[in-house]
């Protein structure tokens, strides 16, 4: 749940021998510190990664089986699904490489295929291409398109201004 600051969410993962005890003094002080604690059971990826990985993974499934493209995937699930971002965005904020480990987690504890990662995410994250820490996932994130971007909404203000 990031980025922890603003996300209300705690998952709180309950292991076989945690007590009571433990567990009630964690939701509390969750609690106090402005989050909404929710207990769960310690299985390979919890609650939220083991629904968001997969469908995360399946966008990517479906880029790269050129069912469609970044732009209509995410725009698809933002305004359809009712999303705040796209899945393969929210894949970049989080880091491809994260979304591969995290895949690998869940695959290697259930053995279902489903948490398989796909192809394209590997490649993707052989390649360096991480998302935004490394400036380029599904999107650009470079430094060249910042400036291009803050070019372009400059001459729109000026443009702007003159009429």
């Amino acid at each position: 749940m990031n980025p922890v600051p603003i996300m209300k969410l705690v998952e709180i993962i309950r292991g076989y021998n945690t007590s009571d005890e433990v567990t009630k003094i964690i939701m509390t002080l969750s609690e106090k510190l402005g989050k909404t604690p929710v207990e769960v059971n310690d299985y390979p990826g919890f609650v939220a990664n083991r629904i968001l990985m997969p469908m995360i993974n399946e966008a990517i499934e479906t880029l790269y089986n050129k069912v469609a493209g970044v732009y209509e995937i995410d725009t698809v699930m933002k305004l359809g699904m009712g999303h705040p971002m796209g899945p393969l965005q929210l894949a970049d904020f989080i880091g491809l490489d994260v979304c591969l480990a995290i895949l690998n987690v869940m695959y290697d504890g259930f053995k279902n295929p489903k948490y398989a990662p796909c192809p394209l995410l590997v490649n993707m994250v052989r390649a360096g291409k991480l998302g935004v820490k490394s400036g380029e996932g599904f999107y650009d994130y470079s430094e060249s398109k910042k400036q291009r971007k803050f070019r372009n909404s400059l001459f729109k203000l000026t443009i702007e201004n003159v009429n």
